[in-house]
């Protein structure tokens, strides 16, 4: 018979880094099932994530802690110290990302090294090479090598953990929380964004972000400009890249509109002829996710933990080949039955994913593993 409350009692820490996406937004979606199964649980990241993803309003107390996105010796002290305030009752901390481990990795050294400390793998290294890659290498090594458990969102993150010293991984899918059901029509939306009938829409959400492969994109949508008329691409979400690549836009007179970070993705899902996804790198990309579950034609870069994630359902092309992603997303458009039979096989990937309440559950059990009976 199942425990009814088996983290009754149990103190556990959440701690992420800078987040404007998807780590804040798994965080947010596990925090009902684990305040059910009994725990008290505080969140510890940057102020901003708070009033971003609201962690309190899902039961949990919340701990400012100033982790940063990038590597910073004197923040980082910093945020060791008010890591280890915010955490020194806690029976578990679980750091999610490799910046949020790195500090409670750190804080657990100066700290109670025998309280568990889980640590969930969302996203790989960036690429590149020279003195930065180096230490990021060696901070990743020492922070996997800390942890007692590795939750890894895709199998080659969990492969990498092994080979960083690891000393316990387990695949743990993050999935994306439901869409809200669309709020607009198909029509009401494309009159939004002054498209004409017929021209078709090309969608893309995620950070403006050099991982995101936005330069890829608008290498492709180069390629269609020229066409009568130009399917429009409409990018949803902010980054560091928007100033430039907004001049680009304005510049080559591409058919691309930046919508900035939008709170209508099942508004744009619904009237979009096709999604695409031109990462560099994904693990398991909750765009993707919603694209699937939307039933939009997608288009991703075979990347990463993005095939194991879509299988089928999606039409995979090469990272970094703008004419390999302009040839599929022509071809799709030009080919509506294909891409009709693509979304339904989309649909049925969809179907095989576990939902949040599962990859919720999957922490409660192995908080329960670690922490032993309920108090």
């Amino acid at each position: 018979m199942a425990e009814r409350l088996p983290l009754q009692g149990r103190r556990v820490a959440e701690v992420l880094a800078t987040s404007t996406g998807g780590v804040g937004t798994h965080v947010r979606a596990v925090l009902p099932v684990l305040v059910a199964a009994g725990a008290d649980v505080r969140v510890c990241g940057p102020a901003a994530t708070e009033q971003l993803f609201g962690f309190t309003a899902a039961g949990a107390a919340f701990a400012p802690v100033g982790i940063s996105a990038g590597l910073s010796p004197g923040a980082d002290a910093r945020a060791v110290a008010a890591l280890r305030r915010a955490t020194a009752d806690a029976d578990l901390v679980h750091a999610h990302g490799l910046r949020a481990g790195l500090v409670a990795a750190a804080a657990r050294r100066l700290g109670d090294r025998s309280r568990p400390l889980v640590l969930t793998l969302h996203n790989a290294l960036p690429e590149g090479g020279g003195a930065l890659r180096r230490v990021l290498r060696l901070a990743e090594r020492a922070t996997i090598s800390g942890a007692d458990v590795v939750l890894a969102a895709s199998g080659d993150l969990a492969e990498n953990a092994w080979r960083q010293g690891a000393r316990d991984v387990r695949v743990a899918p993050v999935s994306a929380p439901p869409l809200p059901a669309a709020a607009r029509t198909a029509a009401e939306v494309r009159a939004e964004l002054g498209l004409a009938d017929g021209r078709p829409l090309v969608l893309a959400v995620g950070r403006l972000h050099p991982q995101k492969g936005y330069d890829v994109l608008l290498d492709a949508a180069a390629r269609w400009a020229g066409s009568s008329p130009p399917p429009l691409v409409a990018v949803a979400g902010d980054g560091p890249l928007q100033d430039e690549l907004a001049a680009r836009i304005a510049a080559e007179r591409l058919p691309v509109v930046l919508l900035g970070r939008r709170s209508d993705v099942a508004d744009l899902l619904a009237a979009a002829d096709l999604a695409v996804l031109p990462s560099r790198w994904e693990a398991r990309s909750l765009t993707a996710q919603e694209a699937l579950r939307a039933g939009t034609p997608l288009v991703a870069t075979r990347t990463g933990g993005l095939p194991e994630l879509l299988g089928d359902g999606a039409q995979l092309v090469p990272v970094g080949d703008p004419v390999a992603l302009a040839d599929s997303v022509t071809g799709l458009l030009a080919d509506p039955a294909r891409a009709r039979r693509l979304a339904e096989a989309g649909s049925r990937q969809a179907a095989t994913w576990p939902d949040e309440a599962a990859t919720a559950r999957q922490l409660v059990a192995l908080y329960r593993e670690l922490l032993g009976a309920p108090r």
